[in-house]
């Protein structure tokens, strides 16, 4: 797997295309929405003090 294969990334970029293995616009966090779920805190345990 080297420049001659048109199948990675290497290979895209030395042969100037693009694909699935190069996309032309990188995702970014920004570009692609993701549902954002709140989370409830979470209960801390606390533990029991022992009396000597």
């Amino acid at each position: 797997m080297g420049k001659g294969d048109r199948k990675t990334a290497k290979g895209k970029r030395y042969s100037s295309s693009y694909g699935n293995t190069r996309p032309h616009r990188a995702a970014s966090a920004e570009a692609v929405p993701v549902a954002v779920v709140a989370k409830a805190p979470a209960a801390r345990k606390t533990a029991a003090k022992k009396k000597a």
